[in-house]
């Protein structure tokens, strides 16, 4: 019995040593952090007061009193004076150049109606030389106050930006990137006129004559795409990496300013990577990166083999996954739906990437060794994303914990909601969508379509399946509060609340905004919660959006953003 005891009372000391490794240390942390209230995401000590980090991890995590003895001399310490930290917000789908980018064009994300936007461009006309390209990214027409005259299904006529640019092409992009619309310089030199045909996926869209209005949706937009990439061939390579160098470094302030301290960066060409790389190996990447490829079937079986790249540059930067994109968006009508969509009857969506070279893709990232992450937004295009991983997976029953993924999963049949967790296929979707998008859902697809299938996390979490969340960025702001706040209501603008059965709870959230993330790029033994060992990315919040009201969630700011236990940002920058 005696024996026992002893037995029982040093198992005590050495567990309680391995939650605060121990308060009798010798050893100096570079940051402390006290005086909190810190929401671990780890089972094991789900709240703490302090931590220590030592060389950019985690080494020591419990109360003030277990934690100051590791400040020393040379110690950074933080007084949260009562704040909320929590692991750093990981971004689980957002496109990391685009963010970059969208601060180079006008943004029209706020813009009220088509009047708004021609306005902008024409100040942007006055600035600019002739023949310069005006771009612009955030538009949505059912955000609008009022329907433009002439439209077609509530879209402008190119008319308006002709006469106002007649010099400037114009080039001005959907918020979800699935459609833009061009002016008459900018069709032109894409080669569009009234004889042109859309390619597989895409559409041109033209008026009852023929004419096309300046509206591209889906793999139409691939035409303005190489006009404008010929026009910039007058840059040197010097010239292209200080701008993409720019963007990334725009990307960084914004995602740190947020409280992002990881970001999926969901598709990206080899030369993008091969930028990343040089980066990383200089130190130079602020923000963790996981990196999907976007390329086709044939550049990937020739390089696929190189481009394996695991925790480069201090955990900066990791390439293990592939993007795909079988359909488009909802609000383009480009979404994949398994019947028509009740404001446009005649259509059911695009099927941008056949079948054939889905399956082969897949075959690719068996073959290498890849996850496979999947853009899905319509029923029958998450359907037959899933028939594809299953046929795969069943075909390959050797190999296990593939984590394969089906992007944004917006719109699903109810009996294709249980097959994630039975694949072990990740849901990775944005909250901020459903809030941002509702108001106009229903009237794409129907009330009942909507009811059972449209942004359905609770009942995916229900039966058992993964799911991680992200902003979309740009197609949507990088702001994580909103974004949390979407997930916990679903409360749309006019304050309804979009099926509010389907909301989580805070810990939930948090969790599809961390951990989840973490497993979703095969990283949760390295970040996604605070504990002992891993990267101390760290997020200090002004409010306690665990505990205060719904509505003060929106008011949270950021007061920290720590990566790798250096402080990137603070809101007193």
């Amino acid at each position: 019995m005696l024996r026992s005891l002893i037995v029982s009372a040093v198992l005590i000391l050495v567990i309680g040593c391995i939650l605060v490794s121990c308060t009798t240390t010798s050893q100096t942390a570079d940051l402390v952090l006290l005086n909190g209230k810190i929401v671990t995401i780890d089972t094991v000590l789900p709240e703490a007061q302090a931590l220590a980090v030592v060389s950019g991890h985690i080494v020591a995590i419990g109360k003030d009193d277990e934690i100051r003895p590791y400040v020393g001399s040379k110690t950074e310490v933080i007084d949260l004076n009562g704040r909320l930290a929590i692991p750093g917000f990981i971004d689980g789908h957002a496109h990391f150049l685009g963010v970059g980018y969208a601060k180079m064009k006008l943004d029209l994300m706020a813009a009220r109606n088509w009047d708004e936007i021609t306005a902008m461009v024409a100040k942007a006309v006055e600035k600019a030389a002739p023949g310069e390209w005006i771009l612009g990214r955030g538009w949505h027409q059912e955000k609008w106050a009022k329907i433009p005259s002439p439209n077609i299904d509530g879209l402008p006529f190119h008319d308006d930006l002709s006469r106002i640019s007649p010099d400037n092409p114009v080039y001005l992009t959907h918020a979800s990137g699935h459609s833009a619309i061009l002016n008459e310089l900018a069709m032109r030199e894409a080669g569009i006129s009234k004889s042109t045909n859309a390619p597989d996926g895409g559409e041109i869209v033209k008026d009852a004559k023929g004419v096309p209005i300046g509206v591209l949706r889906e793999t139409a937009m691939n035409l303005p795409d190489r006009a404008y990439t010929e026009y910039l061939s007058y840059r040197t390579a010097e010239d292209e990496e200080a701008e993409r160098r720019r963007a990334i470094g725009l990307a960084e302030q914004e995602c740190l300013s947020n409280g992002i301290t990881g970001f999926h960066d969901a598709g990206v060409s080899f030369a993008t990577i091969d930028l990343y790389r040089k980066m990383a190996l200089e130190d130079q990447l602020r923000v963790r990166l996981y990196v999907m490829i976007s390329e086709d079937n044939d550049s990937l079986a020739q390089k696929l083999a190189d481009y394996k790249l695991i925790a480069l540059g201090d955990n900066r930067l990791t390439v293990r996954a592939i993007k795909r994109v079988i359909d488009g968006a909802l609000g383009s009508h480009g979404a994949w739906l398994l019947k028509p969509y009740d404001d446009l009857p005649g259509s059911v969506g695009l099927n941008t990437e056949s079948i054939v070279t889905m399956t082969e893709t897949a075959r690719l990232a068996i073959e290498h060794g890849f996850q496979l992450c999947t853009h899905a937004i319509g029923d029958r295009a998450n359907r037959e994303t899933l028939n594809i991983y299953e046929i795969i997976f069943a075909s390959e029953l050797k190999l296990k914990d593939l984590r394969w993924r089906i992007e944004h999963a917006q719109h699903l049949n109810s009996n294709d909601i249980p097959r994630f967790a039975r694949l072990g296929v990740i849901a990775s979707m944005q909250g901020i969508h459903c809030v941002s998008d509702g108001p106009w859902v229903p009237k794409r697809i129907g009330d009942q379509r909507s009811a059972t299938g449209a942004y359905v996390w609770r009942e995916l979490i229900n039966t058992g399946a993964v799911v991680s969340n992200g902003t979309d960025a740009p197609v949507e702001r990088v702001d994580p509060i909103a974004n949390f706040h979407a997930l916990v209501t679903r409360e749309l603008p006019d304050g309804s609340r979009f099926y509010p059965d389907q909301c989580l709870t805070r810990e939930e959230a948090l969790r599809a905004y961390t951990l989840n993330c973490a497993y979703s790029a095969f990283e949760e033994n390295i970040k996604g919660s605070l504990s002992i060992g891993k990267l101390a990315d760290i997020v200090v919040l002004s409010r306690d959006i665990m505990t205060v009201s719904e509505d003060e969630i929106r008011d949270a700011k950021v007061v920290y953003t720590i990566v790798g236990g250096k402080v990137e940002y603070t809101i007193d920058e």
